[in-house]
């Protein structure tokens, strides 16, 4: 375990912590008897995380109401986003697991390692205490914290371009598939996207969802919608969507 205490930077007063925090639960069911796993770890670690980061955001986004911050949060704690952590910390060449698991892909799989991953965290609190596991917490998440703060808005532009409208008034916007032109394997769709009668915006895309979401980006463009959302330049919002992610 040295090389993770070296990462994390703590050395564990009780070393069995964190060899329970990285021991799946397939282990008790091969050996057919009770066996500790990191489920309770999970558990505490999960709501430690929790605690830690609403606590960042809470500070670093005084402005953000509660839906905003929990979007936020979301972001930072998905199950993708601890499963990446903890490929980058190299959790799962350390788990415990059996061998039916192991077999099965369970090194990889992001349920796993995102259990991991939280589990770790809940042994940090128990073995240091809640400043010592928040330093290091906010150290590993660093990168992805940072990215909040320099962004902190998903650049989702129907997402926004909805909840904007629906600040105003009732009623969500409509979006219509106005052409589409080519051959089936080289298809260009044409959409708009209007709210109260009024036409927002056009967009085109290579597929009718990627029309809709130009369509949307080109709409918070429009100088009255743009101070509406209060974000008026919002990345890779171009009229033309060359791709689907």
């Amino acid at each position: 375990m040295h090389p993770l205490e070296e990462t994390l930077g703590h050395t564990f007063s009780v070393p069995g912590l964190l060899e329970q925090a990285l021991t799946h639960p397939s282990v008790a069911y091969e050996l057919h008897r009770p066996h500790t796993s990191n489920q309770r770890l999970e558990f505490l670690g999960d709501a430690v995380l929790q605690l830690l980061l609403t606590d960042f955001l809470f500070r670093a986004f005084p402005s953000f109401h509660e839906g905003s911050l929990t979007k936020l949060r979301a972001r930072v704690v998905s199950r993708g986003a601890l499963a990446a952590l903890a490929r980058n910390l190299g959790l799962g060449d350390l788990m415990q697991m059996g061998r039916g698991e192991e077999a099965a892909g369970g090194r990889e799989r992001d349920s796993t390692l995102a259990d991991a991953m939280e589990a770790v965290v809940g042994a940090l609190y128990l073995d240091a205490g809640v400043e010592i596991t928040r330093r290091i917490v906010l150290s590993l998440f660093a990168d992805t914290l940072q990215k909040l703060t320099d962004e902190p808005r998903e650049v989702n532009p129907k997402g926004q371009l909805q909840e904007t409208l629906q600040t105003l008034a009732l009623g969500s916007p409509g979006y219509t598939i106005v052409s589409e032109d080519g051959p089936d394997h080289r298809k260009v769709f044409v959409a708009t996207v209007a709210w109260n009668g009024r036409v927002l915006g056009t967009g085109t895309g290579s597929s009718k969802k990627q029309a809709q979401t130009a369509a949307a980006a080109a709409a918070l463009l429009d100088p009255e919608v743009a101070a509406m959302a209060g974000n008026p330049l919002i990345p890779g919002s171009g009229a033309t969507m060359a791709d689907d992610s």
